[in-house]
């Protein structure tokens, strides 16, 4: 690595330090923001992990939906994302105001909300959920009937573990849902003994294709505990990194080298010395949208696990 880069680095180290600032990256982040991070991870498991620590201010390397968890579950902080024009697509294919309006148009039927959405669409749902706890929390519902936003992949792989119906709202991750089984099948192809792991946001067939589906840490678990060598990965391919990195003696392959999510790669070094730096741009949500968002959070996060 060049003289530059490492001084760069040190920059953004000696800056942290002097503002108490935690800086979190999201596992879809590129290698550099990855290896700088104090914290790598799934979006709201760092934001409650944030929320535990003394930081003054936490820095997200991520999209903007997830600096607006971290701002939900801790509004004492100062919250700051490097690129304020990181989005992310699936988030924006439902606004609150189209929530309101299935809602309206099912009366009663509770609402079950990804985490990768607003915070808007938050505080009009009655509990959230991740891909990693999405069946759990539908079942606790114990309602016959249930709306599930944004992602319809998800809310298809939570129909497959239960009874109830499911109202799926037509959103997804454009990078997971253009995964094809064409693609999957010449990955498998290539590396025979592989096992797949596919994440819920994949659209059907490609799951049926898949020895495991897992979130993106419950492919890390998964990783780590198995026998196995060698792995075909479907998810955004920023998650091979820390793949290898946990696991150097095993092998990981993208299902598809055009899953890179363009947002996801927008946080560089340089944005991110830039953003310790001015301790901005900021991302805060209005105290009465937080506050409802916050109780779908605590609602899900009241819910065991299997």
């Amino acid at each position: 690595m060049s003289k530059e880069r490492e001084e760069l680095k040190r920059q953004i180290r000696r800056l942290a330090k002097e503002k108490n600032a935690i800086i979190l990256a999201h596992n879809y982040q590129v290698p550099e923001i990855q290896d700088i991070a104090d914290l790598t991870g799934d979006s709201l498991a760092l934001s409650i992990q944030a929320s535990k620590t003394d930081a003054d201010i936490i820095v997200f390397c991520g999209v903007h939906f997830m600096a607006e968890a971290a701002s939900i579950v801790s509004p004492e902080k100062r919250v700051i994302i490097p690129v304020i024009g990181a989005g992310c697509d699936m988030a924006d294919m439902l606004t609150a105001e189209q929530l309101r309006k299935l809602k309206a148009s099912h009366p009663g039927v509770p609402v079950v909300t990804y985490v990768n959405s607003s915070a808007e669409v938050k505080a009009e749902s009655d509990i959230c959920c991740t891909s990693a706890n999405a069946v759990q929390v539908v079942k606790w519902t114990r309602s016959g009937r249930v709306i599930m936003t944004p992602d319809r992949n998800l809310a298809d792989w939570v129909r497959r573990h239960t009874r109830q119906e499911i109202i799926a709202w037509d959103g997804y991750c454009p990078y997971h849902d253009a995964l094809t089984v064409e693609a999957v099948e010449l990955a498998r192809l290539s590396y025979p003994n592989a096992v797949i792991m596919a994440h819920p946001e994949c659209p059907a067939a490609v799951i049926d294709m898949a020895h495991v589906v897992r979130s993106t840490s419950g492919m890390l678990e998964y990783a780590k505990k198995s026998d196995a060598e060698e792995f075909i990965v479907a998810t955004e391919i920023g998650l091979l990194h820390t793949l290898n990195r946990q696991n150097p003696e095993k092998r990981f392959y993208p299902a598809s080298s055009e899953m890179v999510c363009k947002n996801m790669k927008l946080i560089g070094l340089e944005q991110l010395r830039a953003s310790l730096e001015r301790e901005g741009p900021v991302v805060s949500v209005p105290e009465d949208i937080r506050i409802k968002a916050m109780k779908a959070v605590e609602r899900m996060m009241s819910v065991p696990r299997d």
